[in-house]
């Protein structure tokens, strides 16, 4: 019975770490560079429910809540702020991006939206966009110039 006892608690603690470790490492996975964290870090502050991901050889893209708000950042391999991403409803888009995706995307419905800051550009909208089978990522300026459209998936998987 002692033994039994002691064994229980050994793979009590034992399970309570590997756990412990897992979560650490899904929210920062040792695979991202330190300079890319650091950058994240210097840049988000206040940043909680941080998760990594790496979008492409050049790009390290991290999920995280800041300001009661849904946001992900990209960053270059060498910790070179790429964009930022933030959550915003439909209401939330100037009247200029929803006159454009009226006029130019006519038939299609909004999904998603979110508002994107870049080093090169002050203020754009990404918006995913469906119509049918078909799904467009749009992006926007704040004027309603659209900056770059793609298609994104169907429901064939293309």
């Amino acid at each position: 019975m002692k033994y039994s006892i002691i064994t229980f608690a050994w793979v009590a603690v034992a399970s309570a770490s590997f756990l412990a470790c897992s979560q650490a490492q899904s929210t920062q996975p040792s695979e991202v560079p330190s300079v890319v964290l650091t950058a994240f870090q210097e840049k988000f502050p206040q940043a909680s429910d941080i998760a990594w991901d790496k979008e492409s050889d050049t790009e390290w893209e991290a999920e995280f809540k800041m300001d009661n708000k849904e946001m992900s950042a990209n960053f270059s391999p060498e910790g070179k702020w790429l964009q930022t991403e933030t959550d915003i409803k439909e209401k939330e888009l100037p009247e200029a991006v929803k006159n454009t995706i009226k006029s130019q995307f006519i038939g299609y419905e909004i999904e998603e939206s979110a508002q994107v800051a870049m080093p090169e550009q002050n203020e754009a909208y990404e918006v995913e966009l469906e119509k049918g089978k078909a799904t467009l990522e749009v992006v926007i300026d704040s004027s309603g110039k659209v900056l770059r459209q793609a298609i994104t998936e169907d429901d064939d998987g293309q």
